[in-house]
């Protein structure tokens, strides 16, 4: 018979391998581990497992097992010495009510998943560990989580706009969900996915605007899920060309027997699979395949360093979630999407109950895009239809045959006096073709053409033909001051030269000229009467998703001057995830612009139509308007700065200005009030849309440098690009 020194030690063991085995919550392991600076991939090695199984240990989809998980207690235990759980905030009788459309989970000692075939349902957390409180399980962080979206009010949505689809370990297919929310797929082939994806999965958005459409359910698929159901985890090189599958894949074919349609573009990177909506039902799944570049890295990414490639599904949920939430609903690259956001905010129509039927009808809404309309000839760019047999083949047309409003693209030597100053730093404006958008207003119907002469009215946005040749800014007074006109750009020409003659021009540039005290007299010009401020609702929208991402990183609209630039040059560093974020919203503004007069990318032959033109938002009067605005706008306040600090331009880059500065900080040379406030009107530092950041500094022996290797005088405002968070301008 054992002693009783020996019972004592054998229990002794037990004990302590009870208390090595009692993990913390999953959302504390990764605390833990990113506390530390370990990542996942560290773990991993250490243990002799693979990445993707700590990534089920920290979203607590599975439980570690011996001989693992011995040794990953005593790592947490470790590093829980050193890095303590904050405390706990006191709940305020708020955070007991629940929010709208939100169900309490009662807890479960451990997680469990749901039944394959029945509908899909969060994980309930695990209760909480006495001691001190550590932070929920990620499925029960989306209310908390300011990163993800909140509860869905609408039930039909409750388990967020879209889900990441990747293969676990063990051979299941899991659908990461916003909020760290992780759902078992039973469907075993594409159909029966799409099937199960209307039915049961709860995804997609509601309408942004009461006479919109939901947006739909958005499933995007990693290379070990396309391997589950069928799918290539590259596109061939003939596929690559058509940027779809052959209509005679399997999959395909699959789908077509399943009675699900294709639209026009096929399967490709963005692929809609759809039957013919119900009643107001509608039956349309979206796939997004990042691994056929489904999201560009000049858009989605970070082009010098991409992330996506490596990222979990569920920080890429996280991703694509929070920009459904802030933004909307991806529906392919993000100018389409900037241009799906017009729409959404504006629909073309709206159901109006007949009052005689009492049946409801479909009716126009007066303050949106409604019909396409005939193109004006000065207004489309050279391969449009109604071109064809106007003007000899290559011909290149002039300013009085087209509108050429486009941002600027200019640059001057320096001065002698300026070469005394050691740098050049670079400023550029935040989102500044939204910012531009902004109270603009514009054209909703179709063009009238105005002939004889006809007086400048600023109120009608269209084209007008008008000499402006005579305007010379070194005649033109600002606060009381002449401005040296040589040494700024002309604001009616892109690439700053003044105009030689009669020139096609938007509203807000001949309002500019007659703004300066010149007079215009236009020879003709097509007009649209029926106007509004479309494009308010989309800027004021993409605004907020902007300043709330930046907040995130931890610059503030309240910050300003030195703890700007401080809080910018820190955001880059602040969360990956993030700096993505804050990008993509940038290039949704700036893409949806330009969707507005998207361009025949081989399609079609020269002078055929291409499908965009059979929008109705295509529409260059828009765009040409909305760049005359930024172009005018960032003139207006280099005459003004120019004015108040005798300070000239000598570079600029779409919305990147260079000024030739003593110090290598925006701060040494843009102007200020005595009391050291930026001076109205001209350029200020500050995270808006509007304001300006610092792109980068570089010294004059530099810029004298490219001059000497270019032969001439080169747009440097590109190339500086040296700060922190100066990021890639608009």
């Amino acid at each position: 018979m054992p002693a009783e020194n020996e019972l004592f030690s054998a229990v002794d063991a037990l004990l302590e391998q009870v208390a090595r085995n009692d993990l913390p919550a999953p959302a504390d392991r990764r605390r833990l581990r990113e506390a530390a600076g370990l990542t996942q991939t560290q773990v991993a090695t250490a243990l002799g497992t693979r990445r993707e199984t700590v990534a089920s240990w920290e979203s607590g989809r599975n439980e570690p097992r011996p001989p693992q998980r011995a040794a990953y207690a005593r790592l947490l235990d470790s590093l829980a010495d050193r890095f303590p759980a904050p405390p706990e905030e006191p709940e305020t009788p708020e955070q007991f009510t629940p929010a709208a459309g939100h169900v309490a989970q009662e807890p479960a000692g451990e997680p469990t998943r749901p039944v394959p075939g029945t509908a899909a349902a969060p994980r309930p957390p695990a209760p909480p560990p006495a001691g001190p409180a550590s932070p929920r399980r990620p499925e029960a962080r989306a209310t908390k989580d300011k990163h993800t979206a909140p509860a869905a009010a609408d039930p039909r949505f409750a388990n967020g706009p879209l889900a990441v689809l990747d293969v676990d370990d063990d051979g299941q297919v899991l659908a990461h969900c916003v909020g760290g929310l992780v759902l078992d797929v039973p469907a075993g082939t594409l159909p029966s996915l799409i099937e199960w994806t209307l039915a049961e999965a709860k995804l997609g958005q509601p309408r942004l605007h009461r006479n919109g459409r939901d947006s739909d359910p958005v499933l995007v698929l990693t290379p070990s899920a396309l391997e589950r159901y069928g799918l290539p985890t590259a596109l061939s090189e003939e596929e690559r060309r058509a940027g779809r599958l052959a209509d005679n894949h399997k999959t395909v074919r699959q789908l077509a027997r399943a009675e699900w349609k294709l639209t026009r573009r096929g399967f490709g990177p963005w692929a809609r699979i759809y039957r013919p909506a119900e009643r107001s039902r509608r039956n349309c799944v979206q796939l997004c395949i990042p691994a056929w570049h489904a999201l560009d890295t000049r858009e989605w990414d970070d082009r010098t360093d991409p992330q996506l490639p490596a990222m979990h599904p569920a920080d890429l949920a996280r991703y694509l979630g929070t920009y459904a939430e802030r933004v909307m609903t991806p529906r392919g690259t993000t100018a389409v999407t900037g241009l799906e956001l017009m729409t959404a905010l504006r629909p073309p129509t709206r159901a109006e109950k007949d009052p005689a039927t009492g049946e409801f009808k479909q009716a126009f809404n007066e303050d949106a895009l409604t019909r396409r309309y005939d193109a004006v000839e000065c207004e489309v760019p050279d391969e449009h239809p109604i071109l064809k047999g106007r003007f000899p083949r290559h011909h290149l047309r002039t300013p009085a045959e087209m509108l050429l409003e486009e941002p600027y693209d200019w640059c001057r030597p320096l001065t002698d006096e300026e070469c005394m100053n050691p740098y050049l730093v670079a400023v550029d404006v935040n989102m500044s073709f939204a910012a531009a958008a902004n109270g603009l207003t514009i054209g909703l119907n179709g063009p009238t053409h105005l002939t004889g002469n006809p007086a400048f009215d600023p109120s009608l946005p269209g084209s007008w033909l008008v000499d402006l040749s005579h305007v010379d800014l070194s005649r033109v007074e600002t606060d009381g001051r002449r401005v040296d006109g040589d040494r700024l750009p002309s604001p009616f020409t892109p690439h700053g030269e003044r105009p030689a003659g009669p020139a096609w021009y938007a509203t807000p540039t001949v309002a500019y000229a007659v703004e300066l005290g010149f007079d215009v007299a236009p020879v003709e010009a097509y007009v649209r009467t029926r106007t509004g401020r479309y494009l308010d609702g989309w800027y004021k929208r993409l605004r907020d998703a902007y300043v709330t991402t930046m907040a995130d990183l931890g610059v503030t609209t309240k910050m300003a001057g030195q703890e700007f630039l401080d809080a910018m040059a820190r955001s880059r560093r602040a969360d990956p995830t993030m700096v993505l974020l804050a990008g993509a919203i940038k290039a949704t503004a700036k893409g949806g612009i330009g969707k507005l007069r998207q361009r025949n990318r081989g399609q079609v032959p020269y002078y055929e139509p291409w499908p965009a033109l059979e929008r109705e938002t295509w529409r260059p009067d828009i765009r040409a308007a909305v760049l005359a605005n930024q172009r005018i706008g960032l003139h207006r306040k280099l005459m003004r700065t120019a004015a108040a600090a005798d300070l000239y331009p000598v570079a600029i880059g779409t919305d990147a200005i260079v000024y030739p500065s003593p110090g290598p900080s925006p701060l040494a040379v843009l102007p200020h009030t005595p009391e050291g406030k930026p001076l109205p009107g001209t350029f200020r530092l500050g995270v808006s849309p509007g304001m300006v950041k610092h792109q980068g500094t570089r010294t004059v022996l530099w810029a004298e440098k490219q001059f000497e290797e270019h032969g001439g005088v080169f747009n440097v405002s590109n190339l500086i690009r040296n700060a922190p968070a100066g990021g890639e301008g608009e």
